[in-house]
């Protein structure tokens, strides 16, 4: 069974996290993946946060399954030659370098589109075209800039950033799409084309939602927040709303059983409308069905506090797991607070790939992330993560160099760190 982007070359310029999310991603699906590194060096997270000395971190492997590494000097004019033999095989270059650094190397879109009118040149930047576009960003950054961090946290506590990487990862699966979708108008048009994605937007576009209450402000309180129930005004800016749903149902994390010593035993509680009778009846409050104060959406507005002080009352006495069980047979939407040990644990993830683990010639076996989108028709594997350099001569023969011309390169350090001569 083929893979969904077989036949796909992808030059990857990439390093740290945005740029390697949306390569591993394409090289998931099949696509090959050319991983350029420094000789010598290599991406900066084969030796970040290690755990074992003088082995890639978990940060580089988990980023990096199924590519291919070769190291190039972009410095050395034969390692030049050796990147534009590397452009006009390919299908997409991505990189993630911070604004200009491509230009620098000699390889500008307009050098590119002379060696290979149809690629598809892709990169990650921190800001779209405006005051800030020259600046670095980084994750957290990208979450203040993007709008998240200001909506993040409770109303009384400063902005927070989330757990979750939504300006690197989010904007490397942003560029991935971006890059499908100009792989399939070369089909039609037999053009390549750049494709940007800032991380900026990228985060801006998964807080879409609060966007939207920007808007709704204009028109009245957001009724759905707790502190239209607290009597509190809202100032002119979406506030921090803590652990109220994004959404138009009320939400709120509540404690349960056994939360004075575990930092996870807490389940996200949804006071869904169509369910609300079958809430009554599991917390043991069959008159609020019918009482004036609770039997209607909007009038429950204004109680949201005290209507989930109740819920918690009852879910203190019971495990996260049992209020799901619960609460899913009467189709109560909740969630337990899943710890990443527990995620960790959890067999239904390998069972489907999302979690997988992973034998690595170095590291020996760890557990990953699989790939979280799943093909019917093309299901993807997850292979370890390249050695630096580790397939430098397999990708120059496939270039057309001979055995000699590849020993001749490394020597003249277009592949390898040149060695320093024996002190006399």
């Amino acid at each position: 069974m083929g893979k969904a982007l077989e036949g796909v070359k992808i030059l990857d310029f990439t390093h740290v996290q945005s740029g390697p999310t949306c390569t591993q991603l394409l090289a998931w699906f099949g696509a090959d993946v050319i991983k350029v590194e420094r000789p010598g060096v290599g991406d900066i997270t084969r030796g970040q946060l290690q755990d074992i000395p003088k082995v890639d971190s978990l940060y580089f492997t988990m980023l990096n399954h199924n590519k291919r590494s070769i190291t190039i000097d972009s410095k050395n004019k034969k390692g030049m030659e050796i990147l534009e033999r590397l452009v006009k095989k390919c299908d997409v270059l991505v990189e993630n370098f911070a604004p200009g650094a491509l230009d620098r190397m000699g390889l500008t879109w307009e050098r590119i589109q002379q060696l290979n009118p149809r690629m598809i040149y892709a990169s990650v930047k921190g800001f779209g075209p405006g005051p800030y576009e020259d600046c670095k960003v980084y994750e957290n950054v990208a979450q203040c800039t993007g709008g998240s961090a200001s909506t993040t946290g409770f109303r009384d506590g400063p902005p927070l950033v989330t757990g979750a990487q939504i300006g690197d990862s989010g904007t490397g699966l942003h560029l991935a799409l971006g890059i499908v979708t100009a792989l399939y108008h070369r089909t039609m048009s037999g053009k390549g084309q750049r494709v940007t994605c800032a991380m900026q937007d990228g985060v801006l576009n998964l807080a879409r939602v609060k966007m939207r209450d920007q808007q709704r402000l204009a028109h009245g309180p957001l009724t759905e927040y707790s502190q239209h129930g607290e009597g509190i005004p809202f100032g002119k800016a979406v506030p921090r709303a803590g652990n109220d749903s994004g959404g138009g149902q009320p939400g709120r994390i509540l404690k349960c059983k056994g939360w004075e010593t575990d930092p996870d035993a807490y389940i996200y509680f949804i006071t869904q409308a169509p369910v609300w009778e079958a809430i009554c009846d599991v917390i043991g409050e069959p008159g609020w069905k019918t009482h004036p104060d609770y039997a209607k959406p909007p009038a429950r507005l204004p109680r949201l506090n005290e209507i989930f002080g109740r819920i918690e009352k009852w879910t203190t006495t019971k495990t996260k797991f049992e209020v799901m069980e619960i609460c899913n047979a009467v189709d109560i939407p909740c969630g337990p607070i899943l710890s990443m040990k527990e995620i960790a644990e959890d067999k239904s993830l390998f069972a489907t790939g999302t979690m997988v683990e992973v034998d690595h010639p170095t590291r020996g076996k760890y557990v990953s992330v699989g790939n979280p989108i799943k093909l019917s028709a093309s299901p993807s594997e997850v292979k370890r993560s390249p050695l630096l350099g580790e397939h430098t001569q397999e990708v120059l023969r496939e270039l057309g160099y001979s055995a000699d011309e590849i020993s001749g390169l490394a020597e003249a350090g277009a592949t390898a760190a040149l060695k320093k001569a024996a002190a006399e």
